[in-house]
């Protein structure tokens, strides 16, 4: 199918052209030498152990000591960041997109001769913006000496690439040209990123750079690797791969992995934030027990400084952990002034205590509640897995947290989601979106030393974190604090890179709380039954659940627009306005565009006067892949699009962003994630077969609330899918550091 909501063509296969496109395809620059396969493995295992003298060197950064208290792991250890570093700086490509966005203007002169080189390359002028926020003022010099960086800017692919080379650089252009090189290194990275991986073994790299004729790819990935801009790493090969040929006495099987720079310091980031969490965390006492303590040392001829250690805080005591050798008596003035500049802001003044955790635990309203406290409250990393009707139980929890004496937040994907929880959490409870967190719009706000100022922090729809995202909320979080992290493991996985929480769950190094509340009613019963590979009829008898046939895309298209505009709205009372159609992608006979466009000329026909869009139109606004804002435009004029969003906010949108804006009657299921709708009609074109998963199917069918229709027109493929296909593979580095420098004891 083409256009699919969360991926990238093959390396090296044909895709549509982007933005690039009139950059004429011209083929290889010069073909490559045929091998065997023999010769081929034989290269590959000579660079893997070239690489395994190069990559210490090159991934110096990322490596260094394991946590306090984590057991000291081998190459894939954790780096540990400077004493008191604050949230993580943007990404290269957040900063880029910061830039590319208004960050700054961009100067004429950078751009006009940006433009020129881009013209003389037969490239399109209008990359000269992207091109300048991506290489800075001096774009058009970058470019001039090396015309393959080209490749880096959106839309451009390695055929408009060598064609662009050439005509810059003549007879120069060769196949091999280490610029080349690197640039097709990064390009499949970059490519495999976009279909969710954050790393990829080095046989698929120099697999693909074969097929893009590249002469000698071992020399070009291991230049790459020497460059510093793509980290290698060696990691043991475990389940039925390991159990090939050879004695038991052999040494376990290694796989070289290859990562872009920024994201294997992202994923040795979130794992060093996860293990330093569990490393520092200390249980609060009962106030008897802390008493008694605190008179020990006078009693039985302790020291003073045993004393002070235990009446500290212990959800705060970021020494908690450090060395049992005695320190130096403080003077009681200097004492005080660092206990306060230790102290977040509205810290408790007592964490409570076993009593007080088993006591709450007793009185939360079901048995997975009560499992899901009891857990919080000997650990400091929790997860929890279940459906939508299992978020009363981490709801139960904030209220309790709160109750006890905890600065208690929760975080949700979308505005929603937020608000749906809050319902559950009651009026009081502290819900804010995981934007609004990490961006100091919502929230409790910073201590001084950078991190959020609270106890324990829930994050719902844990499963859409990428690692970078997750590792930037974990070095938001102070010593000792608590995190829950709560979310469907059935459903799918982030638009980004990684499998963060999945991950979290195989490694088991943390409790982990598995929700006993079953998602009522037909929708419920049947998403349950895809969960476990199962595609079964359910019992109806409200129409809540509805199956139709279609020959073919162009007929799914009109079945399921008259279900948005008509049969659902008259049957089952839900008004148009409340209804989502939902597709695997956004090309193709019943992808998103066809649908939009028979929804809009249904229930809001009009010229399109203001960039395609009209008063009235339903539209969804992207800023960031895996983030969708719905809203309905209310005008248009020089100044932009007016919009008003669901939760009543109205902003206006400039021209320069319209392209971020598509109509919004119908959205990919990635562009749902985080959100449900009163009624959803799940479209499946007769092409959906390779987009679909068992994980699609759950997330596609779980998105309706009283209403699903499925119009089917994939034949075989639906039952497929749910039986044989769980999820679409990922490749990463998480679980392996985390085993590397944890034991699996849950």
């Amino acid at each position: 199918m083409s256009d699919t909501e969360n991926g990238a063509p093959e390396a090296g296969s044909a895709g549509p052209a982007g933005p690039a496109g009139p950059v004429s395809p011209a083929g290889p620059v010069s073909p490559a030498g045929p091998a065997g396969p023999a010769d081929k493995a034989a290269a590959i295992a000579e660079l893997a152990q070239r690489i395994r003298s190069v990559g210490p060197q090159a991934a110096a950064p990322a490596s260094a000591a394991a946590p306090a208290g984590a057991p000291a792991g081998g190459s894939a250890a954790v780096p540990q960041p400077a004493a008191g570093s604050g949230p993580a700086a943007p990404s290269a490509a957040a900063a880029s997109s910061a830039r590319a966005d208004g960050g700054g203007e961009q100067p004429a002169d950078a751009l006009r001769a940006t433009a020129e080189v881009l013209t003389a390359g037969g490239a399109p002028a209008e990359l000269a913006a992207a091109a300048v926020a991506e290489f800075g003022d001096d774009a058009a010099e970058r470019l001039r000496a090396d015309p393959w960086a080209v490749l880096g800017l959106p839309g451009v692919r390695p055929e408009h690439a060598d064609r662009f080379a050439r005509a810059l650089l003549g007879p120069d252009a060769e196949a091999g040209d280490a610029r080349r090189a690197q640039a097709l290194v990064l390009w499949l990275l970059e490519q495999a990123v976009l279909r969710g991986h954050s790393a990829l073994e080095l046989a698929e790299v120099a697999a693909g750079l074969e097929r893009l004729r590249m002469p000698e790819p071992a020399a070009a990935i291991q230049a790459a690797v020497e460059d510093g801009r793509v980290l290698p790493f060696q990691e043991e090969v475990t389940g039925p791969e390991a159990h090939g040929s050879g004695d038991e006495d052999d040494e376990p099987p290694t796989r070289t992995l290859l990562a872009l720079e920024r994201l294997a310091m992202a994923e040795d980031s979130l794992a060093e934030g996860l293990l330093q969490l569990m490393a520092t965390f200390v249980p609060g006492e009962d106030p008897d027990d802390a008493e008694d303590v605190a008179a020990a040392p006078e009693d039985e001829g302790g020291s003073e400084d045993e004393a002070a250690a235990s009446e500290t805080d212990g959800s705060h005591d970021e020494g908690a952990q450090d060395s049992a050798a005695p320190a130096a008596p403080a003077e009681p003035a200097e004492a005080a002034e660092a206990a306060e500049a230790a102290a977040p802001a509205e810290a408790p003044a007592h964490a409570p205590g076993p009593t007080a955790w088993a006591a709450a635990a007793e009185a939360a309203p079901s048995s997975s509640a009560t499992a899901l406290v009891r857990a919080v409250a000997d650990s400091a990393l929790v997860l929890h897995t279940g459906g939508d009707a299992a978020r009363a139980e981490p709801a139960a929890l904030l209220t309790i947290a709160a109750g006890l004496g905890l600065r208690a937040w929760a975080a949700t994907w979308t505005d929603q989601g937020r608000a749906a929880f809050a319902a559950l959490a009651g009026p009081d409870a502290r819900v804010v979106t995981l934007a609004e967190l990490l961006s100091g719009t919502g929230g409790p706000g910073r201590s001084s030393d950078g991190t959020l100022a609270l106890d324990l922090l829930v994050v719902l729809d844990a499963p859409l974190l990428d690692v970078e995202l997750a590792a930037t909320v974990l070095e938001s979080l102070a010593d000792g604090t608590r995190l829950v992290l709560s979310g469907d493991p059935g459903q799918l996985w982030s638009a980004g890179p990684g499998r963060f929480f999945a991950d979290l769950l195989a490694a088991k190094v943390c409790p982990a709380v598995a929700s006993r509340t079953p998602d009522f009613g037909p929708i419920g019963e049947l998403v349950s039954g895809i969960g476990i590979g199962e595609l079964q009829p359910v019992e109806a008898p409200d129409k809540e659940v509805v199956i139709l046939t279609a020959r073919d895309g162009a007929e799914a298209v009109h079945r399921a627009v008259q279900l948005l505009t008509d049969s659902i709205p008259r049957a089952l009372g839900i008004p148009a306005e409340e209804v989502v159609l939902l597709t695997p992608g956004h090309g193709g006979p019943g992808g998103t565009r066809a649908l939009n466009a028979a929804a809009k000329a249904r229930l809001n026909p009009g010229p399109g006067r203001f960039g395609g869009f009209d008063p009235g139109d339903r539209v969804v606004e992207s800023p960031a892949p895996g983030i969708t804002r719905p809203a309905r435009v209310l005008d248009g004029d020089a100044a932009g699009l007016h919009l008003e969003y669901a939760d009543g906010t109205r902003r206006t949108v400039p021209p320069a962003d319209a392209a971020r804006l598509r109509h919004g009657w119908a959205l990919t299921v990635h562009q749902a994630l985080g959100r449900r709708w009163p009624g959803a009609v799940v479209v499946l074109p007769e092409d959906a077969g390779p987009a679909l998963t068992r994980q699609w199917v759950y997330t596609a069918f779980g998105r309706g609330e009283r209403h699903l229709s499925v119009v089917h027109a994939a034949g075989p493929a639906l039952a497929q899918a749910v039986a044989e296909r769980p999820a679409q593979p990922r490749t990463t580095r998480l679980r392996a550091i985390l085993a590397e420098n944890a034991a699996a004891e849950y």
